[in-house]
């Protein structure tokens, strides 16, 4: 047997018991290395990688790619030498538009609804009302920001140890953005409907001189000098910051340094994905808003378990500076609240171009409280209907289209296009972004290490084979776009069979229980990916309760740059179901023991 046969069979053998054997694997070369304590690539070391790879090969070839291969071994080097601060991102940016595909591009004038309100006699009462109520009350000075800052933040105080939601109380930020937006007020100087409200934000968004743990046990004691974009835009409308809120570790799951974020409506259940903290706090009504991310469900899932009305807006809506990465091409920033055009009215302030983010697109975000519903073309997933089995959820869903059509429209039925092949890129850019991380050994610090074995892998996916994923996400987005061509917007079920996979890893949708990747898809979990890796934007609504008293949900989704008329159905149909209007009692949380 020859050198390169044998070698060749070692690696082979390796990678297989490593459950790898399967794999692209370009990494081989460097594992090689490290094996043989070699410092450059020998021709039986290309060998063996190309034969992973799945390449035929002359026995001339590995030896006419040896020179290449081993300059390129010195410039790897020199590269993983540099360090790369966390907010530079690679010189490319996605556009979720394909060719053919309209948007608007006139900006018109913002035009929320205006009710008129009236102060209640126990000021916890407002703990749950939407922010367009709250706003006229600060507006009309019966209510002041400070009364209300000091409600949530006890409420915050009284309930976190029962929910886990908040990493970092920020009492004395909030107190002091209070008294401003008081004085501000007072003096005439109103900002508008987010001035003086109390809101929240996930643990990955930077907030200069407080902790940013992203998490993870590994990052406990980081700082940022920095605020993140999103951070300073709603400082500037006056909105009032309360806390920093759990994230998954990495913005993985609900677990984090600190524990499992926990269901306001119950305990015994976490609030799934890695926007748990702004997700747990906002259905709890411990803030009046909360910003969340999501990468691969982290906005609609956490929203639908938790109850609230959670917006994943169009990739390229809002900056992510400041903001830890999953991928540069998947990962949006939105707000979770109680009422659709709560969302909007958070929209139309962080929806900006800031010049750190040039991903960020200039299409305006036009806020109508009053556009014609008449003008919206309204569809829905039919197969992904006719597809839930639970008689519970099919029955909430049924009345749900019902109202639809009370509301005058005539739905559209859409199917979901076939498409099975995981097209999010194999979390290379996770791996990317945690490429210092993992070389470093620091992994080992993590709440869950685990996690990182993803990161590892991802690192051994070839160029070729990332950039050819990204191409074939071009024919999904593009397949997507053909089905949905009829429609403006379109309402799917929340799908409730992937509460075993982790939300927030790109492509974890396709399985609920580390099954089999190439298994079968249902058209709910098909779709999902689909417009997770498109770009598209969605939201999640309450519309029912499941047997066991959670929350049950209903999702619109829309083709890019579609929010307001997205916002506009929702905030229609939540006034005629009112669904939106159910609260957990957390008072009944003091009789719950701590899991």
């Amino acid at each position: 047997m020859s050198t390169a046969d044998a070698t060749r069979r070692r690696f082979l053998a390796h990678f297989s018991a490593c459950g790898l054997g399967t794999t692209l694997l370009p990494g081989v070369l460097w594992s090689q290395m490290q094996a043989a304590g070699a410092h450059t690539v020998t021709p039986e070391m290309i060998a063996s990688a190309l034969a992973i790879a799945g390449l035929s090969f002359s026995d001339a070839e590995p030896k006419a790619l040896l020179r290449g291969v081993n300059q390129n071994l010195a410039r790897y080097q020199e590269l993983r030498e540099l360090h790369i601060p966390n907010d530079v991102s690679p010189p490319f940016y996605f556009s979720p538009l394909v060719p053919g595909m309209k948007v608007d591009r006139k900006r018109e004038p913002f035009q929320p609804s205006t009710p008129a309100v009236k102060r209640p006699a126990n000021l916890e009462d407002l703990a749950f009302w939407p922010i367009v109520k709250l706003a006229q009350l600060l507006r009309t000075r019966q209510v002041s920001s400070l009364e209300l800052t000091k409600m949530y933040l006890a409420r915050l105080h009284k309930y976190n140890a029962k929910l886990n939601c908040v990493v970092t109380f920020l009492d004395e930020v909030a107190i002091a953005q209070a008294a401003q937006a008081d004085r501000e007020i007072a003096s005439g100087h109103y900002k508008g409907l987010l001035h003086g409200i109390p809101w929240g934000c996930k643990d990955i968004i930077s907030v200069a001189g407080y902790r940013t743990t992203w998490g993870s046990g590994a990052f406990k004691d980081q700082v940022f000098q920095e605020d993140a974009s999103v951070v300073g835009m709603l400082r500037e409308a006056g909105a009032v910051l309360l806390a920093k809120l759990a994230s998954g570790e990495l913005a993985g799951g609900d677990q984090w340094w600190g524990g499992q974020t926990r269901n306001p409506w119950k305990n015994d259940e976490g609030s799934y994905g890695s926007s748990a903290g702004p997700a747990s706090a906002t259905g709890g009504g411990l803030v009046a808003f909360a910003i969340g991310t999501e990468t691969g469900g982290s906005i609609l899932h956490p929203a639908s378990r938790c109850g609230v009305t959670g917006l994943r807006p169009t990739f390229g809506r809002v900056s992510r500076h400041g903001v830890m990465a999953l991928s540069w091409t998947q990962d949006r920033l939105g707000p979770f609240c109680r009422y659709a055009e709560d969302c909007a009215l958070v929209l139309s302030v962080i929806a900006h171009a800031d010049d750190r983010d040039m991903s960020v697109s200039d299409i305006p975000f036009n806020w109508n409280a009053h556009l014609d519903l008449k003008t919206i073309r309204l569809g829905y997933l039919k197969e992904s209907f006719d597809e839930t089995t639970d008689a519970v959820t099919k029955t909430n869903n049924r009345k749900t289209l019902d109202q639809m059509q009370s509301l005058g429209f005539n739905l559209i039925p859409i199917n979901v296009p076939e498409w099975h092949m995981d097209s999010s890129g194999f979390g290379v850019e996770a791996a990317v972004f945690f490429d210092e991380f993992i070389r470093s050994g620091r992994d080992k610090q993590m709440t869950n290490p685990a996690r990182a074995a993803s990161m590892r892998t991802a690192r051994l996916v070839p160029a070729v084979e990332y950039l050819q994923s990204q191409r074939a996400r071009s024919m999904l987005m593009a397949k997507l776009a053909e089905a949905t061509v009829e429609v403006d917007i379109y309402l799917a079920p929340a799908d409730r069979s992937v509460t075993g996979a982790d939300p927030d890893k790109p492509g974890a949708g396709r399985e609920s229980d580390g099954s089999d990747a190439h298994a079968p898809q249902g058209p709910t979990i098909r779709h999902f990916n689909m417009a997770n890796v498109a770009g598209y934007p969605a939201l999640a609504m309450p519309n029912g309760f499941n047997a066991n008293g959670t929350p049950g949900s209903i999702i619109l989704y829309g083709r890019p740059f579609t929010e307001t008329k997205i916002l506009a159905v929702g905030k229609a149909w939540q006034d005629t179901s009112g669904f939106h209007l159910k609260h957990p009692d957390l008072a009944v949380l003091d009789s719950i023991a701590t899991p």
